[in-house]
């Protein structure tokens, strides 16, 4: 049996948006209610850490929207706040004629203390790099790919965070083609509301 991977990352796709629509405040319930519809923004930067052939040349600026349709504020330990996790939402844009890329998924954030914590997220992404060729950087054989990334980070107060991450998008060999993969590191600073 083989799996469609077109059709499981759209549904994951679904499933991250519905999240995020089902999450969100009305605009009117906002203003009344006193909520906000981010939870958190990020901005930042990063650079591939592949080599050889699927290098990608230049940087990424990022933006990365979070929300918290099921209660991560609330939730106190570790335990409870794998157990409900935030939706992310952003886009890494190529430069130097690289892939641009549109991903969402869930990321479960972990707290060490007040200053500390570390962050898990996995989702897919929609991207514009080359799918076969022979140009130079990644060969990614699909559209749609997993996306997964991992990353640390320190709080300032209770508002300012900077993270160091590292994200890798690839389709798992799940769907004919190249799987170069891409794989990204760098610094974001994020904006909890």
């Amino acid at each position: 049996m083989r799996i469609d991977f077109g059709r499981v990352a759209l549904r994951l796709l679904g499933i991250a948006s519905v999240a995020v629509v089902v999450g969100m405040p009305t605009m009117a319930g906002s203003a009344t209610a006193g909520e906000q519809i981010f939870d958190e923004l990020r901005f930042g930067v990063s650079t591939s850490v592949q080599s050889g052939h699927s290098r990608e040349d230049g940087v990424f600026p990022e933006i990365t929207a979070l929300f918290d349709p099921f209660g991560y504020d609330t939730a106190v330990g570790w335990q409870q706040q794998l157990l409900h996790p935030r939706v992310h939402l952003g886009t890494s844009i190529g430069t130097s004629g690289e892939a641009s890329q549109f991903f969402t998924g869930f990321t479960w954030t972990v707290d060490f203390n007040e200053k500390l914590f570390a962050e898990a997220g996995f989702g897919g992404v929609i991207h514009t790099g080359d799918l076969e060729g022979d140009d130079d950087g990644p060969e990614l054989g699909c559209r749609v790919l997993f996306h997964e990334y991992l990353g640390a980070g320190y709080r300032f107060n209770a508002h300012w965070n900077v993270m160091a991450q590292i994200a890798h998008s690839s389709h798992a060999n799940l769907c004919d083609g190249p799987n170069d993969g891409m794989t990204r590191a760098g610094l974001q600073i994020g904006y909890k509301f």
